[in-house]
Parts: C-alpha cells; sequence; structure tokens
C-alpha cells in the first residue's frame, strides 16, 4: 500500500522539539497514556479528544492528517502508522515531537 490516511493526537511536553508546552516528559506521557485508555474503553470520540488535547495544528479537523504515503513522516511515526489495522489506535509513540497517538482511518 503507497499511501494511507491516518488522525494523531499529539501531546508536546518540555523537551520537545519546537514546543509550546510546559508540561514535564512524565506529565506528557500520563496525559498521553490517559487519552488512550478512555478511546480504548470507548468513552470518548477519537475527533473529540484530538480536539481538546492535541498540540498539533491538526486538532481544529479532529486530528485528521489526510493521506500520506511513505517518507513524509517521521520515521517511528510512519512505522507505527502503516501497521495499524484500519481504525485501529496505536500505543503511545514517541518522537521528537512529544508522544502520539496514530488512528488509521483508511
Amino acid at each position: 500500500m503507497d499511501k494511507i490516511s491516518a488522525s494523531h493526537i499529539l501531546v508536546m511536553h518540555n523537551e520537545s522539539r519546537d514546543s509550546r508546552s510546559d508540561i514535564s516528559k512524565n506529565d506528557a506521557k500520563k496525559l498521553i497514556s490517559d487519552i488512550r485508555k478512555k478511546l480504548i474503553e470507548k468513552k470518548h470520540n477519537f475527533k473529540d479528544l484530538a480536539n481538546k488535547h492535541s498540540d498539533c495544528s491538526s486538532s481544529k479537523s479532529g486530528g485528521s492528517l489526510g493521506e500520506f504515503g511513505k517518507g513524509v513522516m517521521v520515521k517511528a511515526f510512519e512505522d507505527a502508522a502503516f501497521s495499524l489495522e484500519v481504525d485501529q489506535i496505536s500505543e503511545p509513540i514517541e518522537t521528537e515531537f512529544g508522544y502520539h497517538l496514530i488512528k488509521r482511518d483508511n
């Protein structure tokens, strides 16, 4: 498969690249884990949580990153996104930008 579409929730911390966050790395990891738990327990909608918690500009569109191919995203993010089944949500993925939860959309 050449292209997939995915959404994500990004929680930055004070060590993230281009960070706009004051929270510690540990607090960011705890927050992303709590968000994932809410998603797995089906208590919340991914788009709503992205809108509320994501530090990425994609939060305005429910975390949607649209369609992308390989070589566009940072490697850890790309590897995780391409390994997911449709509608599956990743474990927290750490990149230089912070912690991500990725949901594969197609």
